[in-house]
């Protein structure tokens, strides 16, 4: 240690003068300025505030003052910080997008949801509200301690009697260091019921108290989606909660529709919601947007104009997976007791107000009883002295001073020094009889009063009841009922709600090319026509399998080694007639050299009475036929399962969804079917290897499988060459499994061995597609009704060496037939052979 002009220098640790210091700087900021008071809710700087205005005498029924005014007395005499600091809280207090119940009534430019600034503070008035009169109710009832301001010369509260619940009704949130608070605002009404059940069952469960409590109640409203995180804050302090916009759709005189949002997510701006949506609609990131604007008064309103084509549900999912449409609020409820930092359940945020409250409601009691009791002591005196006024007044007369008067009445009467003092300083008018009567009065009710305060005191039921009397006031006065609604299952984003449920032709070429097309793509063209230019294939490839199904649905997707498959619609890829598609390898897990042979168009596995009343019935190139139950495939699993255990030189063909009594036709290559019952196949396990379907020869195969549903169908039967024909379902007797079939089709070599069989009515279409990529669509009424042995009719003219590839049926289409010319220019013909 060394002296230096008198001063002392003290080696000490810099770590420990850090460490020492920080403490100090944090816990500054945690206790004085970032987090809420779990008693009133409020930080310092909102108390303050709120004092200043009192102090200032601006109550609900006053003039207001200027901001300006009001800043400079709270800066001046309790918070010595900058005076942005101190306006902007006001501000906040008097902004309806931000506080549940405003405590501030400000005139003037307040700022916007929209992110606008306030006005200067010279520019604008304000004054208090009537809740938070509330607020300060009974603070010069000695209810609550007083400090020292920042610089000694005048005291503030500590806290602030509240009669209100402020932390749970408006919220709070602060970051302080190394925590931080976010607590959601709430109705009042709710919140006082809760209390009032608090009061009446300490035990109460969080569940019971949800009851009451349903969940936050923001300002700007919104829509609250699932009730857990809810619960989870509840218990713990700590959760999450989803809030969407609340939104209406309106359908113009054109057809188009708006979407019209009415609500918002809490702190959610509209003009940023606004550019969001007009930079996602011009990036094409959401499409079906044509015009969006901020229509914004008093109240929001954002509307969002569609085109034509849009559908109002899929943008609007859309947009709350993009946008603050949906927002999340997460709930960290930290909060200062005793001084202290802590973690809150929403049970203790209500035991600490609720205790609070009866400190306070006491120590009125106390001060009123010694008030009661204070005047008593001098109404006592002043009767005495009238009783005995004569004396009185001659003792008075005789004192040369009023101590010496005192002194004698004091001596002569038994009198205190207030009481000596009281008779002093009483009226003439006193001595009159009516004033007489007045303090009588007074002193029996003020006895009574008195009574009535110590009976309070001593029980602590009536001490409760009266907490509960004043909440259920405050309630009636100032409730103004829920504004968030909350949907009691959470809901997690289904993809499915991305997708319109439009109806898609889905293609699948022979090299394992796949995509979707909308149905609309295709035209209806009368039979014999040459058609459209459909997808565009590599070389050597064709497009072999084409189907139907809406965006919603679930394909299951069989391969030739028999691995089952699962894949939505929507997230099939996307693509015109003329695209090619996109490699099945990179769309499903596909095992090397597998390759997908038939599919299964479901529209759920999550009903337990549908799946296990439905079946898959699949067939082999070699005749083999397996039943197994739609349960057995109801869970998906990413690599794909065994379906059916495949034998060498075999593989698998078709897969089909029936109900178990369905009949089953199967046909051969050389022109034989096989009608039998389903009921023939015993449904057995996913990994069984079938049963025999129908019997063929070494060199010949299955070419398809109908389960025939409806006894109206008919059965089409169409040859690789283009030529077909329809047969009465009649015309195939049912037989047992197992046999070799009869003929359904007369094959020559004009007409190319058979390629198709599928059970139609004239409500479809015949859709048949070629190996060079042609298309064409063909009505089924279009096509003649033949006997089972006929040779049919040509559907599709063929140049060259081509082949049919696939042959679909799809549902009747609505456009009128459009016929397309040939790429030469000829129009096509008709041609039919002789049957």
């Amino acid at each position: 240690m060394a002296e230096i002009e008198g001063e002392k220098i003290v080696p000490v640790n810099i770590e420990e003068i850090m460490k020492s210091s920080y403490i100090d700087y944090s816990m500054s900021v945690i206790v004085s300025r970032a987090l809420p008071d779990v008693r009133d809710g409020l930080k310092p700087v909102h108390r303050r505030v709120l004092f200043g205005m009192s102090g200032l005498g601006l109550a609900s029924n006053t003039q207001h003052k200027k901001s300006a005014r009001i800043v400079g007395e709270v800066l001046g005499k309790y918070h010595p910080h900058g005076d942005s600091s101190v306006y902007y809280t006001m501000v906040r207090m008097a902004q309806w997008w931000v506080m549940r119940y405003m405590m501030v009534d400000g005139q003037g430019n307040f700022g916007s949801p929209d992110g606008d600034s306030p006005a200067a503070m010279r520019y604008t008035e304000a004054r208090l509200r009537k809740i938070a009169e509330e607020m300060l109710l009974d603070i010069d009832k000695n209810t609550v301690n007083f400090t020292a301001n920042f610089d000694d010369s005048l005291e503030e509260p500590t806290v602030l009697p509240a009669k209100i619940p402020m932390l749970l009704v408006n919220g709070s949130s602060g970051i302080a260091v190394g925590m931080a608070t976010n607590m959601p605002p709430h109705n009042l009404g709710e919140v006082v019921n809760g209390i009032c059940a608090y009061i009446e069952n300490h035990d109460i469960t969080t569940d019971e108290l949800m009851q009451h409590i349903k969940g936050p109640d923001f300002p700007t409203g919104g829509t609250i989606y699932g009730v857990q995180g809810i619960k989870e804050a509840y218990e713990t302090g700590r959760g999450r909660v989803v809030t969407r916009a609340k939104t209406e759709i309106e359908v113009g005189e054109s057809g188009r529709e708006t979407i019209v949002v009415n609500e918002l997510p809490y702190m959610v701006s509209p003009d940023e919601l606004v550019k969001k949506i007009a930079y996602l609609a011009e990036e094409k990131i959401v499409e079906g947007i044509s015009y969006v604007n901020n229509e914004s008064t008093t109240t929001t309103r954002v509307v969002i104009k569609l085109k034509k084509d849009a559908v109002a549900n899929v943008v609007l999912n859309h947009l709350y997976k993009h946008t603050e449409m949906q927002s999340s609020f997460s709930i960290n409820s930290i909060a200062l007791v005793d001084g202290r930092p802590r973690q809150l359940s929403l049970k203790e945020q209500i035991k600490y107000f609720v205790r609070h409250r009866h400190e306070v409601v006491v120590r009125r009691a106390k001060f009123d009883l010694a008030k009661a009791e204070e005047r008593l002591h001098i109404l006592e005196g002043l009767l005495k002295a009238i009783d005995h006024i004569d004396e009185v007044i001659a003792i008075i007369r005789g004192s040369k001073t009023p101590d010496e008067a005192m002194q004698g009445l004091m001596t002569r009467f038994q009198l205190s020094d207030l009481q000596a003092r009281a008779i002093v300083d009483m009226r003439l008018r006193a001595l009159t009889g009516l004033e007489r009567d007045k303090l009588q009065a007074e002193f029996d009710e003020l006895t009574a009063l008195a009574a009535k305060l110590k009976e309070f005191l001593a029980s602590e039921e009536l001490q409760m009841a009266l907490i509960k009397e004043e909440l259920i006031d405050v309630k009636a006065r100032f409730d103004d009922g829920r504004k968030t609604d909350i949907v009691l299952t959470a809901e997690e984003f289904n993809p499915e709600d991305f997708y319109a449920n439009d109806e898609v032709v889905i293609t699948i070429s022979h090299m394992g090319y796949i995509k979707r097309t909308a149905l609309s793509e295709y035209r209806t063209q009368s039979r014999g026509g040459v058609g459209a230019k459909g997808a565009a294939t590599r070389d050597a490839d064709f497009i072999e399998h084409i189907f139907v199904a809406t965006m919603h649905n679930t394909m299951l997707f069989f391969t030739e080694k028999g691995r089952c498959y699962w894949l939505k619609v929507y997230e099939i890829p996307e693509g015109d007639k003329t695209t090619k598609g996109r490699a099945i390898q990179n769309v499903i897990n596909l095992e090397p050299e597998d390759k997908v042979k038939a599919y299964i168009n479901v529209t759920t596995l999550q009903d337990n009475d549908y799946i296990n009343n439905n079946y898959i019935v699949l067939c082999t190139k070699r005749g083999i036929v397996k039943k197994t139950v739609l349960e057995q495939y109801s869970r998906p699993r990413q690599n794909g399962v065994n379906a059916i255990t495949i034998k060498d030189g075999d593989q698998l063909l078709e897969a089909k969804l029936t109900n178990g009594s369905n009949e089953i036709i199967l046909a051969a290559r050389n022109g034989k079917a096989l009608r039998f019952n389903e009921e023939k196949v015993r449904s057995i396990g996913r990994t069984g290897a079938g049963v025999r379907g129908i019997s063929i020869e070494d060199t010949d195969e299955v070419i398809g499988m109908v389960c025939v549903t409806d006894s109206k169908s008919e059965i089409l039967v169409v040859s690789e060459n283009g030529y077909g024909k329809r047969s009465d379902l009649d015309d195939y007797r049912v037989t047992n499994r197992g046999g070799k079939g009869v003929k359904t089709l007369n094959i020559t070599e004009k007409t190319g061995s058979l390629i198709a069989i599928k059970d139609v009515t004239n409500e479809n279409d015949l859709m048949i597609i070629n190996k060079s990529g042609i298309t064409i669509r063909v009505p089924v009424e279009d096509i003649r009704l033949s006997g089972r042995v006929a040779q049919g009719v040509k559907l599709i003219n063929l140049r060259g060496s081509d082949a049919i590839a696939a042959v679909a049926k799809v549902n009747k289409s609505e456009e009128e037939e459009t016929p397309v010319t040939t790429e030469g220019g000829e129009t096509p013909v008709t041609e039919t052979t002789q049957e």
